[in-house]
């Protein structure tokens, strides 16, 4: 199967799935709640790992979720069109979070949105990853390292399927979560990344 670039679902499936990732749910939701911009929180990230560092956990699991949500509602309603439409929401939203229009292309991570794309793709997958960061975590306690194992591991996971489509989109989607811990990755290696319940 591959996907077809000249249907006007897939394409009008992939640019609402980006408008719907491009939500910038973790700044909308620390205003609201009177935390200020979470872009001059922390590491300036618009995530649920840089909204738990105003203290307000409810608010950065409210942002974990609604990340999530944007990945996989998407993909839910380009299903009702094909898997090609479905898969190209899924990519655009999961693009939206990473460069949104409305911040001038500076978003997230994108692992929460990653997990909601997997979930509307095929929610075993979301449930592996989930896995193996916990698992990474409880032994390293390093939460970017987890999802950067995580990533490596899912399209060797999604390759049992045999879709390469699907395979191909997940690959992408795990490259671009490397790229954007580049300034995890550095610290990563020169031992200074930040351990779950430290300091700094």
């Amino acid at each position: 199967m591959s996907i077809d670039l000249t249907s006007n679902i897939s394409v009008i499936g992939f640019l609402l799935g980006y408008l719907a990732g491009a939500i910038p749910f973790g700044l909308l939701l620390t205003r609201a709640f009177g935390l200020g911009d979470i872009r001059q929180t922390g590491s300036g990230n618009i995530g649920a790992t840089n909204v738990l560092r105003t203290g307000n956990k409810g608010v950065a699991a409210a942002t974990l979720l609604a990340d999530m949500a944007k990945g996989a509602i998407p993909v839910f309603i380009g299903s009702k069109y094909g898997p090609e439409t479905a898969m190209l929401a899924g990519l655009g939203a999961f693009l939206g979070h990473l460069f949104p229009i409305w911040l001038k292309f500076k978003g997230g991570k994108g692992v929460a949105t990653y997990i909601g794309v997997l979930i509307g793709f095929y929610w075993p997958f979301a449930l592996f990853f989930c896995g193996i960061w916990m698992v990474t975590t409880l032994v390293f306690r390093i939460s970017s390292l987890s999802a950067l194992i995580a990533a490596a591991c899912l399209p060797l996971i999604a390759a049992t399927t045999g879709q390469k489509t699907l395979v191909f989109v997940i690959m992408v989607m795990s490259l671009l979560v490397f790229i954007k811990h580049k300034d995890n990755i550095e610290r990563l290696m020169r031992g200074e990344e930040t351990k779950i319940g430290s300091e700094g």
